[in-house]
């Protein structure tokens, strides 16, 4: 396995940055004229394992694009050093603003992803579609092959609905607050009922994780409508899973969903109940998710999402580097401008 260097084992100052860049092998320069006049923008969710989210933030990084990192409040203090570091070498990342202390299952999650936002719309980048990702997120597209598939929505978001949440409408028919003694926190269920949804909403509930435009993520922060659901959802179970869809299927927002978009093209995930389809999970599954291990790579390869959850390096290393390396290679091979040596991830290496 091919060791790359980490500014967790060395002594990191900012002029090491030149030397970090080049020996980790990030690209440096938009790899076509489609893309940098497309720039997106990532919010980034982290709170643990330095080493996977550096393997993701490389396998975005595009210097046309703009990144908003968030750091869980409960991260070690290591954890942030580091992640700061590394953002010191790159102008087009930051940290966000102001940080949560993440709650699985709380508001606090849906705010993350909100704080990063205001960051990015004040952002000076003219990005055209924000995605967020997690800490064992992985990209299974190209930075091209991302755009230029976003291109076909003709400015439609994807707010994917998910069969694989349960008993939803306890989500939302009782008071759900979030609870936390010292660095550990949960979610308490009262039998307190909530009032109806605000403006005669129809609740749906979806995936935490989205593709949105601009406009819509602006309709999201200061339309009067969206300002009041998310009033409403500060105590439901899992907010995140039915603010996104939600606002999304209101006739006339911002790049409202068409029918026919696949909820598959933004993550590959391999559920539990859904083996009948996918033929197992090859690695082990957590919270019901398939942990991929290199078995699932054939699976992976042939998947036509986007991304892919959920990767843990120190778990299947080379699933993650089998992946990492046939994704560069393949972005390079699309590249319409001179490849530098230093972009390949191995000097001199190809895969066929």
């Amino acid at each position: 396995m091919h060791k790359f260097p980490s500014v967790l084992t060395t002594t990191f100052r900012t002029d090491s940055c030149p030397y970090y860049v080049t020996q980790s092998h990030y690209i440096t320069a938009p790899l076509s004229t489609e893309e940098a006049t497309f720039p997106l923008a990532y919010i980034m969710m982290v709170s643990q394992d330095f080493d996977t989210f550096e393997r993701l933030f490389r396998a975005i990084y595009m210097p046309q694009n703009v990144y908003c990192i968030h750091i869980d409040k409960k991260a070690t203090n290591v954890f942030k050093l580091a992640v700061g570091q590394l953002l010191e070498c790159f102008p087009n990342t930051f940290l966000a603003s102001k940080s949560e202390f993440i709650t699985y299952g709380g508001i606090s999650r849906l705010q993350a992803d909100l704080n990063c936002m205001r960051d990015l719309l004040a952002s000076s980048v003219p990005w055209r579609y924000l995605i967020n990702t997690c800490d064992h997120d992985f990209p299974l597209k190209t930075n091209k092959e991302i755009v230029q598939y976003l291109k076909t929505l003709n400015g439609k978001n994807i707010t994917p609905y998910l069969a694989s949440i349960v008993k939803s409408a306890e989500r939302i028919k009782y008071v759900h607050i979030e609870r936390r003694i010292g660095k550990h926190s949960f979610i308490l269920k009262r039998r307190k009922r909530k009032n109806p949804p605000p403006n005669k909403l129809k609740i749906h509930f979806g995936s935490t994780y989205v593709a949105l435009t601009r406009d819509f993520v602006h309709f999201a922060l200061f339309n009067k409508i969206a300002i009041d659901l998310l009033q409403w959802s500060q105590d439901t179970y899992s907010p995140d899973e039915h603010f996104w869809i939600t606002r999304n299927k209101i006739p006339g927002v911002p790049g409202s969903m068409a029918p026919g978009i696949s909820d598959m093209s933004l993550r590959a995930v391999k559920w539990i109940f859904q083996e009948n389809i996918h033929q197992g999970c090859n690695g082990h599954y957590w919270r019901n998710m398939c942990v991929y291990g290199p078995g699932d790579l054939k699976w992976l390869y042939t998947s036509s999402s986007m991304f892919v959850n959920k990767l843990e390096l120190g778990t299947y290393p080379l699933t993650l580097e089998c992946l990492e390396m046939r994704l560069r290679e393949r972005a390079l091979n699309q590249s319409e401008i001179p490849v530098e040596p230093d972009w390949h991830l191995l000097p001199n290496h190809k895969l066929y």
